[in-house]
Parts: C-alpha cells; sequence; structure tokens
C-alpha cells in the first residue's frame, strides 16, 4: 500500500504538504494541491483514518440504534432520510438494528462508542417514550420518532395531535358532519395525539363530540378496522365518513363496506393515517391518508445531532433544554374521500 511519503515523493512536495492537503488546509496553492490529488489517485493512496481521527478527535461517524426499522418497509425512510443527510455532510451511518432485544441495544451503544462515533441516533418503529441506555449519552445523542420521559434527550417525532386534526378537518371542509374514529387500545401517543386532535376539530367546528362514534379495538391490524367499521355502520344513525388510526385499519374498513355493499366515496368516505406504500396507493379507491414524516425525522435528526456534534467539538455548552421537535404530517388526498 502506498503511504504518505510516497504521494508526497510523486508529486514532489513534502510529506507536510501532503498532510495540508489532505487536511484541506487553504493556504495551500491550488497548483500544489493538483500535483497532490493526481499523485494520490495515480497511486491509490487511502489516508489512514484511524489515525487522522485520533489526531483530530473526529472520526465523521454516526451511529444508528433501531428496534426493527431496518426490516421495516415503510419506516425505513427514516434510515433513507439519515443516510442522505449524513453524506452531504460527510459523515458515514454506522447502523445496528437490534431487533427490539435491550440487551442488545446496550452492547450496540458500547460498540459504537468502543468505535468513538462522534454522535448516535436512536430510533424507533414508531412514536413511543423509551429508555436508553444510560452511557448514550457520553456523546451527543439525537432520538427519532422516540422521547424520554424528562424531555432531557433531544428528539424530533411527528405531529400526531396535528396530523389527526387535520384528517378530521379534511372531511368536516368535504361536508361531512358524523365522522367515526376507529382506533386501537395500545395506548402509545400516537392514539392519544390522534384522537385529541380529532376531538379538537369537531370542537372548532362546533359539532359535539359523541362516544358512540368512537371505537376502539385490540391491535391496529385489518381485522380491527373492520370490525369497528362494520359496528359502526349498522348504527341506526351511521356515520358519513371514517377516520382510522392507520392504513392497515383503513383497508379493513374498506372490506366491511364491500360485505355491506357500500360505496367508497360515495356512501361513505374513509381517511387513513401513514401513507404506507403497500397499502394506501393501492387499494381501490386510493386511500386518503395522512403521511408519516419518516425522511423528513431521520433528515431532520442529522441535522441537529451534526450541530450538536459541532458545538461539543468546538468547546461550546450545549443548550438547557434539548429540543424536542414536532414534525407536521402531511395530507396525502386520493379517491376515498
Amino acid at each position: 500500500m502506498a503511504t504518505i511519503k510516497d504521494v508526497a515523493k510523486a508529486a514532489g512536495v513534502s510529506f507536510k504538504t501532503v498532510s495540508r492537503v489532505l487536511n484541506e488546509d487553504t493556504a495551500v496553492r491550488e497548483e500544489t494541491r493538483a500535483k497532490v490529488m493526481a499523485a494520490i489517485e495515480a497511486l491509490d493512496y487511502r489516508p489512514n483514518i484511524m489515525a487522522r481521527s485520533l489526531r483530530s478527535q473526529r472520526t465523521h461517524t454516526i451511529g444508528f440504534v433501531s428496534d426493527v426499522i431496518a426490516s421495516t418497509p415503510y419506516a425505513s425512510r427514516i434510515i433513507q432520510g439519515a443516510q442522505e443527510r449524513a453524506w452531504e455532510n460527510n459523515y458515514l451511518l454506522l447502523l445496528v438494528n437490534t431487533g427490539g432485544n435491550q440487551e442488545m441495544k446496550q452492547t450496540a451503544v458500547d460498540t459504537l462508542l468502543d468505535r468513538q462515533v462522534d454522535g448516535i441516533i436512536y430510533a424507533t418503529m414508531y412514536h413511543r417514550e423509551v429508555h436508553p441506555p444510560e452511557n448514550i449519552r457520553e456523546v451527543p445523542t439525537m432520538l427519532i420518532d422516540c422521547y424520554v420521559a424528562d424531555q432531557s434527550l433531544p428528539s424530533v417525532v411527528p405531529n400526531e395531535h396535528e396530523g389527526g386534526y387535520n384528517a378530521t378537518l379534511h372531511l368536516l371542509q368535504k361536508g361531512h358532519r358524523r365522522i367515526g374514529f376507529i382506533c386501537d387500545t395500545s395506548g402509545v401517543q400516537a392514539t392519544f395525539g390522534r384522537l385529541e386532535g380529532y376531538k379538537q376539530a369537531l370542537a372548532d367546528h362546533d359539532i359535539p363530540f359523541d362516544p358512540a362514534l368512537t371505537c376502539f379495538l385490540g391491535e391496529s391490524v385489518s381485522r380491527s378496522g373492520y370490525m369497528g367499521a362494520k359496528a359502526m355502520m349498522q348504527m341506526e344513525n351511521p356515520p358519513t365518513a371514517l377516520f382510522c388510526y392507520n392504513d392497515r385499519m383503513a383497508m379493513g374498513a374498506y372490506d366491511a363496506m364491500r360485505s355491506l355493499n357500500l360505496s367508497i366515496p360515495n356512501d361513505v368516505a374513509i381517511v387513513g393515517f401513514d401513507n404506507q406504500d403497500l397499502v394506501a396507493a393501492d387499494l381501490e379507491p386510493g386511500l386518503t391518508t395522512m403521511a408519516l414524516p419518516h425522511y423528513e425525522m431521520g433528515s431532520w435528526g442529522v441535522d441537529h445531532l451534526i450541530h450538536l456534534i459541532k458545538q461539543v467539538q468546538d468547546g461550546q455548552s450545549p443548550t438547557a433544554q434539548p429540543e424536542q421537535k414536532l414534525l407536521n404530517c402531511p395530507l396525502i388526498e386520493r379517491a376515498s374521500t
């Protein structure tokens, strides 16, 4: 393998000049820089990254610890957003998928710290409270799609309340006044946020909240959506529109409408949540839904983490209150409303 001295000899400069070029010293003349870069390319020289990181105390790597995001088709856009943003800023993303195993999460953080990452992203598949390994705080850390109860770590999550509000508002703007809400019983942040957004939109349009138009059934799967929608549409005064907690429940609601010989959206309009690629666009008619900002969370999370990393490296004190960022969930309108 070529060494820095080989490059210096080929370029006709000192090895210190080669080092200055590699460290992007702007004082190096352009003509000299061109000679050094040509020698590097001709010799296929690769700088010793570990040695450079020991000198600079920077590795330009970010650790990414996830539960099952890497194996989940639609949530994996968090990784895509983080990867692309990291790459744009000359950072390498080191991904560890833990499968939700708490012991593996601890091992993942230990391993990333051993490799001297500049910072760590801790991300989950769905919006919830987490308890990351305590030693994650040894480096700048960013939480994506999750949060710690005392808000002692910065986080970026979807604005569930606003998403529920805008989903309901869309139906109200279409002229509906009896809007049913079908939800699961998981009790996660999305459950409460979307329900409260639904209630707030009704209240802002002087429509009293009717508990009979809400249905909470087990898991957020197609079968639950089917059961909830069928029960609601068989009421004496059924709703004219349904807001479903997620796209899978909305898919079940579609099946219920077919079993009752009801047309979407002529007899009942349906809105989902998540904009899952394998569900929303492929239903017939296409499902109007609220998109979770997975890509945007990944991108924003890396941006903020790099900001924190630079603060530490510049010797600045972190802000007193870590930022808790809420990102909007855009409406994706299709034919179901």
